[in-house]
């Protein structure tokens, strides 16, 4: 497995560009299997749960190609690829594949809303947590979706077709809401989900499916309407911009201090990360590329936090947070309130000498003068990048193993950090 070293010490100065979002690339891919049509996305991110999507949405029919590069394109533009699925050949979405991505499970919606049968793997387990797929089932049998498991399968029939209803969320589920949103577009009438997701991702799929001909009112609050539409046409959409690779590189530079333009970066859809970030310490400004990030001089500021679903501090950015909070002038506490066990990182940051207590879903961190290099070991997307934020400030060298996680999720990341004075390289070898 890679490595990746780090050097500490050096502020972070230049330009950041932001890629297109991860989690909004991978419902715009799954929504693709609603038409017969050609979908192309713009501003696609390459990440290895992209490569393994394409994989999956293959094994049902669907064909992808990428476009070339044209001449006003730069290195950092995002890929332009076209999805069509003109024919499905298959309805069964198997173990091995599913297992290793938990929203390829969402493929369940848009196959049984336009083949009126799919047949899915359950999810495995999730290392920060369960992340149950019941909110999801209960929303497509509420559109009147009969639903059995069978053998580790999900087994879906609506053999006549959904039908829109309403759907009460007990608890807001991004998830549920992207699932929802897919099959009520070909669903016979009128659907009203409550206590809807309003992350900027949604309101992304829900803009894309307007221009395949969904009729859909209210994405981004909390009362969504769709009114179903017996088919759907292809479309072309460009991604958002990844809100939370944005916040991620925001927190390394207050982390390090420096100036740094985040390109291509929206405060809409983190202004409550931005807004701790101002409270700890750093600068932060809007224009016409992105967001201006920076800190110089100015010690970091101990602020307490606490994740809820957007608009509030997202539990993507809770690692990242944390990582900066080590050394902080002071004591914060940290609340995690949407996923058991994404801690995981604590541990890790402690070998770098992060002074972290945890009390139930609270973590409490005091500040420490200063941090120190060693081996460290990436338990997941988010924590793992944790650890490169923290490495970023220590003193000396540090190596971050299992570092397949950070490609998950963040493209060319020690390009963008070197590109702004990091000492940062990949090492290839056994991790």
């Amino acid at each position: 497995m890679d490595k990746i070293k780090i050097t500490g010490g050096a502020p972070l100065n230049g330009v950041i560009p932001i890629s297109g979002a991860k989690n909004a690339a991978l419902p715009l891919m799954i929504a693709s299997l609603l038409t017969k049509e050609t979908l192309t996305l713009e501003n696609m991110p390459q990440l290895a749960d992209v490569t393994q999507l394409e994989r999956i949405l293959g094994n049902h029919g669907v064909d992808f190609t990428i476009s070339g590069k044209r001449a006003t394109d730069t290195e950092n533009s995002g890929r332009t690829v076209h999805f069509t699925a003109s024919e499905i050949v298959d309805v069964t979405a198997p173990y091995e594949l599913v297992s290793r991505m938990r929203a390829s499970f969402w493929v369940f919606a848009p196959l049984l809303a336009r083949m009126g049968e799919c047949r899915v793997s359950l999810p495995g387990g999730c290392a920060i947590g369960t992340r149950p797929v019941d909110l999801l089932l209960m929303a497509l049998e509420k559109l009147g979706a009969n639903i059995e498991i069978e053998n580790g399968y999900v087994v879906g029939m609506a053999k006549d077709g959904l039908v829109g209803a309403e759907i009460d969320f007990p608890k807001v589920t991004v998830g549920g809401t992207h699932t929802a949103l897919m099959a009520a577009s070909l669903a016979r009438g009128t659907t009203v989900l409550r206590n809807a997701a309003r992350e900027p991702e949604i309101v992304d799929l829900a803009e894309c499916l307007i221009k395949m001909g969904a009729r859909i009112g209210g994405a981004g609050t909390s009362t969504i309407e769709i009114e179903g539409v017996t088919s759907l046409t292809g479309a072309r959409h460009a991604v958002m911009p990844d809100r939370i690779e944005a916040g991620t590189y925001a927190m390394a530079v207050a982390m390090t201090g420096g100036d740094v333009l985040l390109a291509g970066a929206r405060a809409d859809s983190l202004q409550a990360a931005l807004d701790v970030l101002i409270e700890s310490g750093a600068t932060v400004s809007e224009t016409n590329e992105g967001l201006r990030v920076y800190r110089n001089g100015v010690g970091i500021s101990p602020v307490d936090v606490e994740t809820a679903p957007f608009p509030a501090f997202p539990t993507d950015l809770q690692a990242q947070f944390m990582a900066l909070m080590t050394r902080a002038k002071g004591t914060s506490r940290i609340r995690e309130t949407i996923f058991e066990n994404r801690f995981m990182h604590v541990q890790e940051l402690a070998r770098l000498g992060a002074r972290i207590k945890l009390e139930g879903d609270t973590a409490i961190v005091t500040g420490a003068d200063h941090l120190d290099g060693a081996q460290v070991m990436a338990t997941d997307l988010r924590a793992s990048v944790s650890l490169v934020i923290a490495a970023l400030a220590a003193r000396g060298e540090t190596t971050i193993n299992r570092v397949y996680h950070l490609d998950r999720g963040f493209e060319r990341l020690e390009k963008k950090l070197s590109g702004c004075g990091a000492q940062i390289e990949r090492v290839s070898g056994q991790g």
